[in-house]
């Protein structure tokens, strides 16, 4: 049996990368060979195994025709005679399609080698064009790799954009491009997943609210960055910085400034009631992309209260409970973390901000913390309905007036 290790497991090797999971390649075998020795099939499209010890996924030697619109449109054809050069011919990117034999040998017929070298991006072949998820993955591995200085190579670029305005994108279907969204989230620069759909005209089609913020100005004594676009790439690796791999966190830092495209061009650079505008922008692309119901609740909070916790210590006692109250921190604690943590992603997004102290992160979390140490065993057992209610209410604000003043 002839197999070789493939893909990001080959390539991460080559970039000095911790190892994560692997993908092996099998030739010259049939489902009925790979059955007989022990495997298990999975693959639903085409043929892949599980090994019969490790569970790792083996998969045969493949190759792929474009049969319709879209990333489903496919037929998979996968025999005994396909070689490993035709399977690494069908892969996204060059730095993708590089095969290790089991003498660690390295099959390479696309250069990735000299592509990783030269920390550039690029197609393997123009059978790119055939599957848009390929833009959101260029985005993504860009999202990954750009501290590591990767760039797109410019005629990837062109072609995407080819691709965009061929309405490639629009066979798109929600569940995998929210998967695509959110590892970009969660990887190291989101800003240069924005960056890379934008360039070839993506981020309007996927996500306009985004694209529309660019160009936007804000005043210039508390964004000296200006543009509004520039503003959510900080904060969004501010956010990284603060919160590694929390893709949750990130796309509230994504959706917290959405209603400043909907401010009245009269009115730049405020943007006054900006935290309300931004609520149905933020609702249509949760519902675009059916985004779950935890990230969509966070950024909603977010957008709504991210100016509230900028202001915390000038916020009357009965206004912060209130706030608490809003984001339902009694029963999901986890929430405030995550807002006081998108807030100060806000505050030190900005051209040079990243350094700044925000104490209001930390107040936040005080003031959460003395509320909800009041317990219902603390109020008197005498009352009962609406004044308990209320009792309770009074000791949750003397207890973030306390805690505000930096009592205990």
């Amino acid at each position: 049996m002839k197999v070789y290790l493939v893909g990001g497991a080959v390539r991460d090797a080559l970039l000095g990368l911790p190892a994560g999971d692997r993908d092996w390649v099998v030739v010259g075998e049939t489902p009925e060979s790979m059955a007989a020795a022990g495997f298990r099939a999975v693959g639903a499209d085409f043929p892949v195994f599980l090994h019969p010890r490790n569970g790792e996924e083996y998969a045969l030697a493949r190759t792929e025709r474009k049969t319709a619109p879209g990333y489903r449109g496919f037929v998979f054809h996968a025999d005994a005679a396909v070689t490993l050069e035709q399977d690494l011919a069908r892969r996204d990117f060059t730095v993708n399609a590089i095969a290790q034999a089991p003498d660690g040998s390295l099959i390479d017929p696309f250069d990735g080698r000299q592509d990783i070298a030269r920390r550039v991006l690029r197609h393997v072949s123009p059978a790119f064009a055939e599957d848009p998820v390929r833009i959101l993955r260029a985005a993504r591995f860009l999202a990954r790799f750009a501290h590591l200085g990767f760039t797109l190579a410019p005629e990837t670029e062109t072609l995407m954009r080819d691709m965009v305005r061929a309405g490639e994108v629009d066979h798109l279907v929600p569940e995998r491009v929210w998967q695509e969204i959110r590892r970009a989230l969660a990887s190291r620069t989101p800003s240069a997943f924005l960056r890379t759909l934008r360039a070839c005209g993506a981020l309007q089609a996927l996500l306009p609210e985004v694209d529309a913020l660019y160009g936007i100005p804000q005043r210039a004594e508390y964004h000296p960055e200006i543009d509004t676009g520039l503003h959510t790439e900080m904060v969004l690796d501010m956010a990284a910085q603060l919160a590694p791999g929390d893709a949750s966190v990130a796309f509230a830092a994504l959706a917290h400034d959405l209603g400043k495209a909907l401010t009245p061009p009269g009115e730049w650079p405020k943007h006054i009631a900006h935290e309300h505008r931004g609520l149905p922008a933020v609702e249509a692309v949760c519902v675009r992309w059916k985004v779950p119901n935890d990230y969509r609740a966070l950024a909603l909070h977010a957008c709504r209260e991210h100016l509230n916790v900028h202001r915390l210590e000038q916020l009357r006692p009965e206004t912060v409970l209130a706030l608490l109250q809003r984001i339902d921190a009694f029963r999901r604690p986890e929430r405030v973390a995550a807002l006081a943590t998108v807030c100060e992603a806000d505050k030190r997004g900005r051209l040079g901000m990243s350094d700044s102290p925000y104490p209001n992160a930390a107040l936040l979390l005080r003031c959460h913390r003395a509320a909800a140490a009041v317990k219902g065993g603390d109020i008197d057992p005498g009352l009962h309905g609406p004044a308990f209610g209320e009792a309770l209410r009074q000791k949750r604000i003397a207890a973030i007036a306390s805690a505000a003043r930096g009592d205990g």
